[in-house]
């Protein structure tokens, strides 16, 4: 609730300043900007980095729906058209089938030829990893041509791989990941969400939406025992489990990952953040300097994290000092690359150049000591110049050292395919 507050008066805040420099301090001239509408005005959630290259797209997506519904807006955010959720899944989970619509994409152009970099923070970068697997399965309506090879690389920060143990602190039960406990924090933020997006304040959405629109809450299609029935669990996208804290349990994570692959023409790069360290054998948070203060209480929490003894544990061979290490969000065990239920290919990065060449289908981590999982988001100077070095290395990356070599016939000479956004 804090984080939230946190997150809207930040936008608030940076709105008020631009409209007051706007009007008070004018440049001469008749300059003209051009700029996208922004759900939460000026607020950037990557911190301005994506100002670092013309060809960064940012959308926004969901921020407490499902990892699924997240990828279905992702592919028509960039292709165009009406979001289609999928008529199957729809029924499952009670909303509607088709959602926002886009009139046009913001890369309409995406194909084989014309793959795309996709980095992804925190769940995001599951959401691509889904986005991915719909590619290969051809799995949107009136796309044939789809495949695998319409994603260049995958880059993650701070990844829910493999979920995370914050999310039965917060009220997910540990014996099925998917029930909530009857008193916990997220049936607070349940009731919360579910009155938020029931009164549909236009004004208050324009600054946060939580995404769930599809799920038709709003008093004017609701209704006020419609109210009760979802504010009872008997409707709404909390009581079929269709939103983030169930992707984000071990086991439903773990659900997700059976069907998920690392595709052999794929680059895949990862950076595991850490706020923690041990102590006398005992894990504790890395100190109470240049940690969020909203953090900093999980990270403790989560670094005490013991499983209940009378739950069966959630995989074989699982171990609870194994998921103590974490960045105050996510365990770092679980952002380094997907390993459960079965291990992908990876490696670990010490030094950049020891990697090169770059090998696809290869899962390269790097594991960042002393960073939260806000870092290198929300604020650009609490990053300092680690700020700089990680995303000037992830776009440079991007545009020296990972490219597709497109197949050439007999007595032709190779050439690259570079030109990616």
């Amino acid at each position: 609730m804090l984080y939230g507050l946190y997150i809207f008066s930040t936008a608030v805040a940076g709105d008020l300043s631009q409209n007051l420099s706007e009007r008070f301090l004018k440049p001469n001239g008749n300059l003209e900007v051009k700029r996208e509408d922004r759900k939460l005005g000026s607020f950037s959630y990557f911190a301005g980095a994506e100002k670092k290259d013309e060809r960064v797209l940012v959308p926004d997506l969901g921020s407490l729906t499902s990892i699924y519904d997240r990828a279905r807006e992702l592919f028509y955010y960039l292709k165009g058209g009406q979001v289609d959720y999928g008529e199957e899944h729809s029924k499952i989970y009670g909303h509607s089938q088709f959602g926002r619509i886009y009139e046009q994409g913001h890369y309409p152009e995406w194909d084989d030829d014309h793959p795309i970099h996709f980095v992804g923070h925190s769940a995001g970068a599951q959401v691509v990893r889904v986005l991915q697997q719909m590619l290969a399965d051809k799995e949107f309506k009136g796309y044939q041509n789809t495949s695998e090879h319409w994603i260049l690389s995958i880059t993650s920060l701070s990844g829910a791989f493999n979920g995370t143990t914050r999310t039965y602190f917060d009220g997910m039960q540990p014996d099925d990941g998917k029930t909530m406990k009857p008193v916990s924090l997220i049936q607070l933020c349940r009731v919360g969400v579910i009155m938020y997006d029931w009164l549909d304040i236009p004004w208050l959405k324009a600054y946060y939406n939580f995404g769930f629109d599809h799920f038709n809450m709003s008093r004017k299609k609701l209704g006020l025992w419609g109210l009760v029935d979802c504010l009872l669990g008997n409707a709404g996208p909390f009581t079929a489990g269709d939103w983030i804290l169930s992707d984000l349990t071990l086991q439903g994570s773990m659900e997700m990952n059976r069907r998920l692959q690392t595709f052999s023409d794929t680059f895949y790069f990862s950076y595991a953040t850490k706020r923690t360290r041990k102590i006398l054998g005992v894990t504790v948070p890395s100190g109470i300097l240049r940690i969020h203060p909203l953090l900093f209480i999980r990270a403790l929490q989560m670094s005490q994290w013991r499983h209940p003894p009378d739950v069966p544990p959630p995989y074989k061979g699982y171990r609870d000092e194994d998921w103590q290490d974490n960045d105050g969000a996510l365990n770092t065990i679980s952002m380094t690359h997907p390993r459960l239920p079965f291990e992908h290919p990876s490696r670990l990065v010490v030094n950049d150049s020891d990697c090169l060449p770059l090998q696809p289908g290869i899962w390269y981590y790097k594991i960042i000591l002393e960073a939260d999982h806000i870092l290198f988001i929300v604020n650009r100077d609490r990053a300092r110049v680690q700020f700089d070095l990680m995303y000037d290395t992830i776009f440079e990356r991007c545009r020296k050292h990972v490219f597709r070599k497109t197949p050439t016939l007999p007595n032709q000479p190779l050439s690259l395919n570079n030109n990616n956004p």
